[in-house]
C-alpha cells in the first residue's frame, strides 16, 4: 500500500500521579469515567511506545512499521530516518510536575541504552489562576548557588517563574531546567525521547514517607548554566497572515494557524503533524468522514502532499514539521 493519505492514530495514555481529568473533559479523549490521566501521546515511535494507525487500509499498523516499510514516502526530503524523530502529546498537570532536565543528543547517545536528546516546546491550552511555569534559573544563579539550594531543599527558590496565559508558548532547549506547574493543560512537541533527570520533587513523600527518586548528579552535569531565565516565545509573522511561527529550531518547526474558510496544509516534501486546539476542521479526504475537533491530530506523510481543509468557523491548528534538510 502507498503511504499517500493523511493518518490518524489511537491515543496512547499515561496515568502518572500528577494527572487529572481534563484530557477527557476538555479534549474529549476516551479516558472513561474513572482514573487520572496525565498525558495523551498522539504521535510516538519510541521503543515499545508506538502510535497505531486508526483509519484507512493501514489501520492497526504501528508508526515504527511505517518508518520501516514506507521510509521515503513518510519522510520525503528527510529520508532515510531510522525512527520517527518527533513526539507530540497533550499534558494535564493537575499537580506540579517534578523539576527536570533532559540531555541533548550528545548526552543521550552516552546513555545505556542510547536515546535522543529532548528539546521541547509547550503551547498552553488552559491555565487556572495562579498557575506557573518554571523555566531556567534566576539571573545570577550558577552551579554553586543551585547546589546550595538543593542542600537546603529550596531548589524552587532559584527557579525562574512565569505565570502563563492560554496561547503562550515556551521553548525548552535540551539541558534546560524546567517544570510544568499545576493547573495547566498544554500541547507539547518534542524530540522522540523519554530520558528525564529529576532534580527536585517539591519535597513530596508518599504515604510511607518515602521520596521519589532524584537524579541530582546527572542533572547537575547536564544543566546548561550559561542559559539563565527562559522567557515566553514571541510569535513571528510569516508570508501567510493566518500562520505565525512559534518555534524554529534545528529539531522542529512549530507554527500556529488561525483559520476560517478553505485552507491547505502539508506538502514541501516533508511530513506534517497537524493538531486542532480550538474549533474544528473538515479534511477533504475520503478517510475523514467526521471533522477533526479540538484535541484531535493527524499525520500527513510527505507522499500525501498538500491536503485541503475547511474551517467553517474560526479554528486554531498547530502545524509541526522538521526544518529543511
Amino acid at each position: 500500500m502507498d503511504l499517500d493519505t493523511p493518518l490518524q492514530f489511537q491515543p496512547l495514555f499515561q496515568q502518572y500521579i500528577w494527572g487529572g481529568r481534563r484530557l477527557g473533559e476538555v479534549l474529549n479523549k476516551p479516558i472513561g469515567d474513572q482514573g487520572i490521566y496525565a498525558e495523551s501521546w498522539e504521535v510516538v515511535d519510541h521503543g515499545e511506545d508506538q502510535s497505531i494507525v486508526a483509519n484507512g487500509p493501514l489501520a492497526g499498523t504501528s508508526l515504527r512499521d511505517l518508518v520501516t516499510q514506507h521510509n521515503a514516502e513518510l519522510f520525503g526530503q528527510h529520508a532515510p530516518c531510522d525512527s520517527f524523530p518527533l513526539l507530540f502529546k497533550f499534558l494535564d498537570a493537575h499537580r506540579d510536575l517534578s523539576v527536570q532536565v533532559h540531555p541533548d543528543d550528545e548526552g543521550g547517545a552516552k546513555l545505556d541504552p542510547p536515546d535522543l536528546g529532548k528539546t521541547e516546546a509547550w503551547v498552553v491550552l488552559a491555565a487556572e489562576p495562579g498557575s506557573k511555569l518554571y523555566a531556567g534559573l534566576k539571573p545570577g544563579i550558577g552551579r554553586t548557588e543551585l547546589e546550595a539550594a538543593i542542600a537546603t531543599k529550596q531548589t524552587d527558590q532559584v527557579l525562574h517563574v512565569i505565570q502563563p496565559q492560554p496561547g503562550d508558548c515556551l521553548f525548552i532547549p535540551a539541558r534546560s531546567i524546567h517544570a510544568l506547574g499545576s493547573g495547566l493543560l498544554v500541547a507539547e512537541i518534542q524530540q522522540s525521547s523519554n530520558t528525564t533527570f529529576r532534580l527536585f520533587d517539591w519535597n513530596r513523600t508518599d504515604k510511607d514517607g518515602n521520596s521519589r527518586q532524584l537524579h541530582i548528579d546527572q542533572s547537575l552535569e547536564t544543566i546548561n548554566f550559561n542559559q539563565g531565565p527562559i522567557g515566553l516565545q514571541t510569535p513571528q509573522t510569516t508570508d501567510d497572515p493566518e500562520v505565525e511561527q512559534l518555534v524554529a529550531c534545528d529539531q522542529f518547526v512549530l507554527n500556529r494557524c488561525t483559520w476560517q474558510g478553505p485552507k491547505s496544509i502539508g506538502g514541501e516534501d516533508r511530513f506534517h503533524i497537524v493538531s486542532v486546539i480550538e474549533g474544528q476542521i473538515k479534511v477533504d479526504h475520503p478517510l475523514f468522514t467526521q471533522p477533526l475537533t479540538a484535541g484531535q491530530t493527524m499525520l500527513i506523510p510527505a507522499a500525501a502532499g498538500t491536503i485541503q481543509c475547511m474551517a467553517e468557523s474560526a479554528a486554531v491548528v498547530l502545524d509541526m514539521f522538521l526544518p529543511d534538510s
